[in-house]
C-alpha cells in the first residue's frame, strides 16, 4: 500500500495540508470556486476493484474539473492518470450492503470504489455531487437531499401532476364528508332545541304544582266566599277564572313538533345518502388501486425478466467478475455458478501446470548437466549424510539424522502440536469418530468429517496412502524444505521466510493463487519437521511435519487477501522388508505408510458444497502428486532413512 500524508478516503483541497496531529481540522474549509472561478480540486487515497486476479488495490482518486481521475499512487501523479470518468452524466450508487463502497458507472464503465469507512465514503458522495452542482451538473440524488421531488415541483408549478390527481380522486369524498359534517350539526342543533323545551316543561310543572299548593291554602283560610266549581274559581262578584290561568309558564315558546320530524327524517335521509356515495367512492377508489396494482405486478414481471435477460448479458461483459460476484452471502453469483466457476478455474490451473510440467521435463531432457539433487552422493544439504552400508535396523539408522532441537518461543507449542497428532492423528478411522470415505484410489483412502461453525465448512480431513521406494524421512523432508516448496506445490502464488525459530522450525507466509470467485486467501504458519523415535525397536520411527497457525508482528494480514487458519500434519513410518541373502537394501524393499491430516477455516464464506467438493477434488490430486514427485527425486538416489 502507497503512503500518503492522507488517511485513506479522506478528501482535501491539493492547495491544502493535511496537520502535524492528524486532525480534520483543514476538512472544516467549504469547497468554493477556486482563483481562477473553477471548482477546488480534491484528492484521497480509495480502493479500487481492479480485476478478479488482483481484487482492491489502494489508488490516488482526484476529483478535479467535473472530472475523477485515478493514479497508481499520490507520487506518480506526473506520470498521467491511470483512468478518469466525466461526472456529467455518471451514475453514483451507495452499495446496497458494503457501507464503505459506492459503484460510479458511465454507460458500460464501472468503477467500483470502497472508502475506509462509511463516513469517508459519504464524504466523498457529497463532495462529488457538490462539484457537480459547482460545475452545472446536478443530479436527482443531490436533489433529493435538498427535498422530495414533489416539493420541488410544487414550489416552482404550484402543484404536480401528481398531487393534482389525487386532489381529484378525493375531492368527492372530502365534499360527502364535510356534506356529513353539516347534517351531524343540524342533529345536534334539533337535540338541543328539544333538549331546552323538555327542561322547561318540566320547570314549569314544578312551579305550577306549588302555586295551585297555595291558593288552596289560602282558599281554605281566608276567603270563604270563594268556592271551587270544577276547574274554575267564583268571586265575590260572580265571575269566573280558570284555576291556573294565572299560573301558565310564558317564557315557554311553542315548538313545530312536525317541522322538526320532517327535518330529522330530511337529516337522516341525506346521512344514509351520503354514506352510500361514500363507499361507492371507495369501491372506485379500490376497483382504481386493483387495476393499479395489477400494472406494477405486471411490470415488476418485465422488470424482474429484464433484469435476467441483463444479468445474462452482464455475464458476457468485461466487468463481468467484479467485486459484487465474489464469495460472500450477498454474491450475485448463484451456488451452481459459484461451483462451475471454481471447476473452470481449477482445470485451468492444472492445465497450465501440466504444460510447465511439460516443459520442464523437456528442459531436463536435452540439459546435460546434472540437477545436483540434495540426496545425491555430493549433496551438501544438511541431511544429507551417507548411509551405513548395512544398517541392521531402520531404528538404528534414523538415529543418525535426528535434526538437532533448539529451543524457541514457541518450542511449547510445537511440543503440544506434535503430541497431539501423534496421540489422536494416527487413531484409527472406525468406531465413534464419524469419518466419512470420500476417496478411495488404490492404496489412497481419503475420509472427512462434516463440521460447520457460523456457515463456515471445517471439515477435518484424513488421508492415508502407502508409497513404494522412499522412506518417511525422504517424504517428510520434501514437504517441509522450502527450497523445493515450488517444484511440487501448484497452488501457492509466492511465500516467504519471515523467521527461522531453529534448523527444524520456521515461520512462513505465502498467498494462494487466486480461484475466482473465491477470494485470494494467505496463511502464517509455523513450520516444524520432527523424528519421533520409536519405544519399541519393532516399531517403526516416525518422521512428522507440522504446521499450524501462528501470529507474528511482521506479517499483518493483508487487505487484499482473507486470512486462513491451518493445522496440518504429514506423518509418515518407513516399513522395510529384509532383502534376500547377504543383498544391500533397496527401494524395492522399503514402503512408506502416510497419514495427512489436514484442519483449515477458510476464514470468508463459500457455499459449503463448493468447499466439500473442491476439497475431495484436491486433496487425493496433491497427495498423488506430491509423492510421484518425491518417488521420482529419490529415484536411483542413495535412501536416507
Amino acid at each position: 500500500m502507497n503512503s500518503s500524508p492522507l488517511p485513506n478516503g479522506r478528501l482535501v483541497p491539493d492547495s491544502q495540508s493535511w496537520n502535524s496531529s492528524g486532525s480534520d481540522e483543514d476538512l472544516d474549509v467549504e469547497p468554493g470556486p477556486g482563483p481562477h472561478g473553477g471548482v477546488l480540486e480534491f484528492g484521497g487515497v480509495l480502493s479500487k476493484w481492479t480485476n478478479y486476479i488482483h481484487g482492491w488495490q489502494d489508488r490516488w482518486v482526484v476529483l478535479k474539473n467535473n472530472t475523477l481521475s485515478y493514479y497508481k499512487s499520490q507520487d506518480e501523479r506526473e506520470y498521467g492518470c491511470r483512468g478518469s470518468l466525466c461526472l456529467s452524466k455518471a451514475v453514483i450508487t451507495p452499495h446496497e450492503f458494503d457501507e464503505c463502497r459506492m459503484d460510479i458507472s458511465v454507460n458500460d464503465s464501472v468503477w467500483y470504489l470502497r472508502a475506509q469507512d462509511p463516513e469517508h465514503r459519504n464524504q466523498w458522495i457529497d463532495s462529488i455531487e457538490q462539484h457537480r452542482a459547482e460545475s452545472g451538473y446536478g443530479s436527482e440524488s443531490s436533489l433529493r437531499r435538498h427535498g422530495s421531488m414533489l416539493s420541488l415541483t410544487s414550489a416552482t408549478s404550484g402543484y404536480s401532476a401528481t398531487s393534482t390527481s389525487s386532489f381529484k380522486k378525493g375531492h368527492s369524498l372530502r365534499e360527502k364528508l364535510a356534506e356529513m359534517e353539516t347534517f351531524r350539526d343540524i342533529l345536534c342543533r334539533q337535540v338541543d332545541t328539544l333538549q331546552k323545551y323538555f327542561d322547561g316543561c318540566s320547570d314549569a310543572v314544578t312551579r305550577d304544582e306549588l302555586q295551585r299548593d297555595k291558593i288552596i291554602e289560602d282558599d281554605e283560610d281566608g276567603f270563604p266566599n270563594t268556592r271551587s266549581d270544577g276547574d274554575f274559581l267564583h268571586n265575590n262578584n260572580g265571575s269566573k277564572e280558570k284555576l291556573f290561568q294565572c299560573l301558565s309558564h310564558k317564557g315557554i315558546n311553542g315548538i313545530d313538533f312536525k317541522g322538526e320530524a320532517i327535518t330529522f327524517k330530511a337529516t337522516t335521509a341525506g346521512i344514509l345518502a351520503t354514506l352510500s356515495h361514500c363507499i361507492d367512492l371507495m369501491v372506485k377508489r379500490e376497483d382504481s388501486w386493483q387495476k393499479r396494482l395489477d400494472k406494477e405486478m405486471e411490470k415488476r414481471r418485465r422488470v424482474e425478466e429484464a433484469y435476467k435477460s441483463a444479468l445474462s448479458e452482464l455475464k458476457k461483459k468485461s466487468h463481468f467478475g467484479g467485486p459484487d460476484y465474489e464469495e460472500g452471502p450477498n454474491s450475485l453469483i448463484n451456488e451452481d455458478e459459484f461451483f462451475d466457476a471454481v471447476e473452470a478455474a481449477l482445470d485451468r490451473h492444472d492445465k497450465i501446470e501440466e504444460q510447465s510440467q511439460c516443459e520442464k521435463s523437456r528442459i531436463q531432457r536435452s540439459s546435460s548437466v546434472p540437477s545436483g539433487d540434495v540426496f545425491s552422493s555430493v549433496g551438501s544439504h544438511r541431511f544429507a549424510e551417507k548411509p551405513p552400508s548395512r544398517p541392521s535396523s531402520p531404528s538404528s539408522s534414523a538415529v543418525a539424522f535426528l535434526p538437532s532441537l533448539h529451543e524457541h518461543r514457541f518450542s511449547a507449542e510445537v511440543q503440544e502440536m506434535v503430541q497431539n497428532h501423534m496421540t489422536y492423528s494416527l487413531q484409527d478411522v472406525g468406531g465413534d469418530a464419524n469419518w466419512q470415505l470420500v476417496v478411495e484410489e488404490g492404496e489412497m483412502k481419503v475420509y472427512r468429517r462434516e463440521v460447520e461453525e457460523n456457515g463456515i465448512v471445517l471439515d477435518p480431513l484424513k488421508a492415508t496412502h502407502s508409497v513404494k521406494g522412499v522412506t518417511g524421512h525422504e517424504v517428510c523432508h520434501y514437504f517441509w524444505d522450502t527450497d523445493v516448496r515450488n517444484d511440487w506445490e501448484t497452488t501457492v502464488e509466492n511465500f516467504n521466510i519471515v523467521e527461522t525459530l531453529s534448523d527444524n522450525a520456521v515461520i512462513i507466509y505465502q498467498t494462494h493463487k487466486r480461484v475466482w470467485p473465491a477470494s485470494q486467501r494467505d496463511v502464517l504458519y509455523l513450520s516444524a519437521i520432527r523424528k519421533i523415535v520409536a519405544n519399541n525397536e519393532n516399531d517403526p520411527d516416525t518422521w512428522l511435519v507440522c504446521n499450524f497457525s501462528v501470529e507474528h508482528e511482521n506479517a499483518q494480514p493483508n487487505n487484499r487477501c482473507v486470512r486462513a487458519k491451518i493445522n496440518v500434519a504429514m506423518i509418515c513410518q518407513t516399513l522395510v522388508s529384509p532383502p534376500e541373502g547377504d543383498k544391500e537394501i533397496s527401494r524395492d524393499n522399503i514402503l512408506c505408510k502416510i497419514t495427512y491430516v489436514a484442519n483449515v477455516n477458510p476464514g470468508g464464506w463459500a457455499p459449503a458444497s463448493v468447499l466439500r467438493a473442491v476439497a475431495k477434488r484436491e486433496y487425493p490430486k496433491f497427495l498423488k502428486r506430491f509423492t510421484s514427485y518425491v518417488q521420482e527425486k529419490t529415484s536411483g538416489k542413495p535412501i536416507l532413512f
